[in-house]
């Protein structure tokens, strides 16, 4: 039995102060192994990089902006997708936290990996992201919906 290999992910869980959860689409060009899907913004973990440096690095990267605030970890999971890699398939385990804007009229300035973006309700969100996360992300983020 050989062990599974793993990449790791950060990914950011932003939301507003509507309670909406921003959410970003792939482009396929970018992918064009995995299904189309929606994603929250992050990458993988590269060389030396901590998580922090990650996240910060791909917000960066994916939607211009430099000034977010990482509040708690939210959650961990392995990824419904897998990676193919040489000749090798590989899981993703992603790790996601909770994060902040100081300002929710940014206008995002997109990278090539993505399409478009959106502020989705929970239960928007929850439908949008279930290609790539697991169900027990999904069921999660009902924590989010207000009591």
């Amino acid at each position: 039995m050989t062990e599974e290999k793993f990449h790791v992910g950060v990914k950011a869980l932003i939301t507003n102060d509507k309670n909406e959860i921003l959410v970003l689409k792939t482009n396929p060009e970018d992918a064009p192994t995995w299904p189309d899907h929606w994603d929250l913004p992050g990458g993988r973990i590269k060389g030396d990089d901590t998580i922090e440096e990650t996240l910060r690095k791909e917000l960066t990267e994916e939607l211009g902006i430099d000034n977010i605030e990482i509040l708690e970890h939210f959650d961990t999971h392995i990824s419904n997708l897998k990676i193919p890699l040489d000749n090798d398939i590989v899981s993703l385990l992603l790790i996601v936290y909770k994060c902040k804007l100081p300002d929710n009229n940014i206008n995002f300035k997109l990278s090539f990996e993505h399409l478009e973006y959106k502020w989705a309700s929970v239960d928007e969100a929850k439908e949008l992201l279930k290609v790539k996360f697991p169900n027990s992300f999904i069921e999660k983020l009902n924590l989010l919906k207000p009591n």
